[in-house]
Formats: structure tokens, sequence, C-alpha cells
């Protein structure tokens, strides 16, 4: 069943890519960049956005600050990124649910979207330091200390700050 629905939305979103052209920015990894479609990123965020928060009953907690995305010493975006990409698809999006069935195609997209990021970032053999895996541990014992379908609509709320922080490491390039 999961296999089936994991060939249904690949080629949902192969099928929405065919449409009109898509923006592809090059994100600047240090010694590597990524090929990625933010403003496609930041439309499946939009249209799940109001749902994740609205389910948010933990505001006091917060997982990701933008001063953690911010303060990624020279040399470690990739890792970061590796790390934050591998944090949302295995925990985030796999709990994360919607009775809407839109919204359920835009998680999809965007937990897809992050398997091709994390593919790419891949051949890139980012290095990481202590520090960088000390900020996304603190991440994961925020997350866990949560009911864990809490925690993804936490999670999902806050991928803002991860979109914001990838939007200001591009190189804008065109598909």
């Amino acid at each position: 069943m999961k296999m089936l629905l994991a060939r249904s939305l690949c080629l949902l979103l192969l099928l929405s890519c065919l449409g009109e052209p898509v923006e592809s920015r090059t994100l600047n990894l240090n010694s590597c960049s990524v090929s990625v479609h933010t403003t496609e990123l930041r439309t499946h965020y939009t249209d799940i956005r109001s749902n994740a928060i609205e389910g948010d009953s933990e505001i006091g907690v917060r997982l990701l600050s933008k001063s953690l995305m911010k303060q990624v010493q020279d040399g470690q975006k990739c890792c970061l990124l590796r790390l934050v990409l591998r944090f949302y698809v295995e925990r985030v999006f796999s709990n994360y649910a919607s009775s809407q069935p839109q919204q359920q195609r835009h998680t999809s997209a965007l937990a897809n979207s992050f398997v091709s990021i994390r593919r790419e970032i891949h051949k890139c053999h980012c290095q990481c330091v202590e520090d960088t895996q000390r900020k996304i541990d603190t991440v994961h014992a925020e997350f866990i200390k949560l009911e864990i379908s809490q925690a993804a609509k936490k999670a999902v709320g806050e991928l803002d700050t991860v979109l914001e922080w990838m939007e200001g490491l591009v190189l804008k390039t065109r598909a």
C-alpha cells in the first residue's frame, strides 16, 4: 500500500512539474551546490501551514529557531541541511496527518521534494562537526518530548524557518 502511494505521489509530482516552467535555484553549500525549486516548496508549504499551526497546542515549545539555522559554522551548511532534511523525511512527514486530501497531496509533494534534495546532497559528501550534530540533536530532543502527531504538526508549522534559510543560500538560475 505504501509503495503504491509513493508511486502515485511521484507521478503526481512529475505531472505537476510538466506544467509551466518552474524556477530552479542553486543552493550554495560551501564546496557543493544543489538545485532546488524553492518557489514550489514554498507553495506546497503555504497550503498546509495554517492547518499545522491551528493544530499546534504547544505554543511555548520551539523546535527550530532562526538563530539555530543562522549560526552555522563555515563549511557546515551542507551538513545542517542534510540533517534537517533527514529529520523532516524520517520523523516529521511520516507522522504528519491531515484529513483533507488536498493537504495530504501538498505534504507528500514536500516530502518527495525533500527526498530528492537529500539524494542530491548525498553526492556532496558533507562532513559534520560535533557542534552541528549537537544542534540537530537538540531539535530531536524537543521533538520526542511531545506526543508524536503534535510534534509533527509543530515541526511542519516551523518549516518556514527552514525554507527561509534555504532561500538565503540560493544563487538564482532558470530551469
